[in-house]
């Protein structure tokens, strides 16, 4: 029987174990198990359910031997979210919780830290985009509200790195999961002394790190004997952060000039290059440098994604209403277009009470038609989206002096055909959409390359254009959009100011 890899792809809604293999220049997957990924409030504190997932990841251990028995693995991978992190005693143990990025302990902390060192000098250190749930602002607050938790610390690992090191043993950072820490500096390639110093967190709790592809160790024993898989299953660390991973599966051909949207609850949009671009400009667009495969840079800049529709939906289900994501994109189909716009980042929209409420009050505060039915809400959301794609996209061609000639979109997102048509409309470029599992695709391209299977990156783009139906999306109205992208930048601004 051909061997088999397990991906194990933690997003912030779920978890998933899939399977895949290679026959004829294909990828072949398969979703195994799946659970979801809810966080638990205690305390006033926001946290990962982490033990609960592991016992999910097991529990996907377990169904792969029941359908493919214990002899078929060759590896497994281990892909999350970034930033969030666990510490490690000098027992093995965790030091609490895990916390989510999402909780309160980073209010304000962004200023304390630049008060010990400054934005310009993390930023030359790092090239990294600042956002309040960084590690680094996680970190310092830990240290402010826990000092004598460093005393205990053996290691600091993130998300995937612990589970990594519940599977194997090895307490490692894979590279493009520290670049998201805002803690990595791109030039010395390695953990920046001049920040651990200016705040005073000890740098020996941070681990080594291995590039993507690396077999950090096998499955420990006691996991094997669990779930009954053989032993010798190897422990690879693909793209151990989720946008990693989903950016080793564009289906892009080679020499031309393209651009990425990972589009799910975050949109990441950017390119990959093969040294970090750190510059005033860059500081000013707020864009980040984060670690690639193949020894490359995601050049990116995050944005609310379908987090915005993600919370409109919860908010409306909440009062009672049963709803699914194609009819309500269905309902805004059928609303006028190019009415009501909001701004993406604005603050307003990352922890909201009421999401629908939150939109409508941007909106008046700003001068617009307040949306009120569930379709004009959902078409502000995508349309300002699509908006705030151009945006960026401008903003990477003036840093990186090349022209985008196509948007390839990767992720959960490419099953919204109406925002992948208005991201073609704004941005008046041609998109193609695919595949939608995109981080499960690369997390099993990267444990291949890792294993000797696949012998290069480019190899596994070919076989992810050979095995997915992919969707192609031409500009259309450009003009309309034109004029609406105007508006949006007008809103921008004065809603900034």
């Amino acid at each position: 029987m051909k061997k088999k890899f397990l991906a194990f792809d933690l997003g912030a809604e779920s978890g998933r174990a899939i399977v895949g293999s290679f026959s004829n220049k294909k990828i072949n997957i398969e979703e195994l198990h799946r659970f979801l990924n809810v966080p638990v409030k205690v305390s006033g504190s926001l946290h990962w359910d982490t033990l609960y997932l592991f016992r999910e990841m097991k529990q996907g251990l377990i169904s792969f031997r029941q359908k493919y028995g214990p002899g078929a693995l060759e590896s497994i991978g281990v892909d999350t979210w970034g930033v969030d992190y666990a510490l490690i005693d000098k027992k093995g143990l965790m030091l609490g919780n895990p916390y989510h990025y999402r909780d309160k302990r980073t209010d304000g902390i962004m200023e304390e830290v630049f008060k010990r060192i400054r934005r310009e000098q993390i930023f030359k250190n790092t090239g990294i985009q600042f956002m309040q749930l960084n590690t680094i602002y996680q970190l310092f607050s830990a240290k402010l509200n826990y000092p004598h938790l460093f005393d205990v610390t053996d290691k600091l690992l993130f998300t995937a790195d612990l589970f990594n090191y519940f599977f194997s043993g090895a307490k490692v950072a894979e590279f493009t999961l520290s670049t998201t820490s805002q803690l990595y500096n791109p030039v010395e390639k390695n953990w920046s002394k001049v920040i651990f110093e200016k705040l005073g967190i000890p740098l020996n709790i941070m681990p080594e790190i291995v590039p993507p592809a690396t077999t950090i160790g096998n499955l420990l024993p006691e996991i094997c004997e669990e779930t009954g898989i053989s032993e010798g299953v190897s422990v690879v660390v693909p793209a151990c952060h989720d946008t990693g991973c989903a950016v080793a599966s564009v289906p892009a051909e080679k020499n031309t000039n393209w651009a990425f949207l990972s589009s799910g609850t975050w949109s990441l949009l950017g390119m990959e290059i093969d040294s970090p671009i750190i510059n005033d400009k860059c500081l000013e667009y707020n864009f980040t440098n984060e670690g690639g495969v193949n020894n490359t840079f995601r050049f990116l800049h995050n944005i609310i994604g379908l987090w915005l529709l993600q919370e409109c939906k919860r908010t409306w289900e909440k009062a009672g209403e049963k709803l699914t994501y194609p009819r309500i994109t269905q309902l805004a189909r059928n609303s006028k277009p190019l009415v009501s716009l909001i701004n993406p980042d604005d603050e307003r929209f990352l922890k909201p009470q009421n999401m629908p409420s939150e939109i409508a009050g941007f909106c008046r505060e700003t001068g617009q038609r307040v949306p009120k039915t569930k379709g004009e809400i959902v078409r502000c959301v995508l349309e300002s989206l699509a908006l705030k794609y151009r945006e960026v996209i401008e903003q990477l061609q003036i840093l990186t002096g090349k022209q985008v000639e196509v948007l390839h979109i990767i992720g959960g997102g490419i099953n919204n055909k109406l925002l992948c048509q208005f991201t073609a409309n704004a941005a008046k470029i041609p998109v193609i959409a695919g595949p939608a599992e995109a981080t499960a695709t690369g997390n099993i391209i990267m444990q291949a390359i890792g294993k000797g299977l696949i012998s290069s990156i480019e190899e596994g783009r070919e076989f992810v254009r050979n095995s997915f139906e992919l969707a192609a999306y031409k500009p259309k109205d450009t003009t309309l959009w034109d004029e609406a992208y105007e508006k949006f930048k007008k809103i921008k601004k004065s809603s900034s100011s």
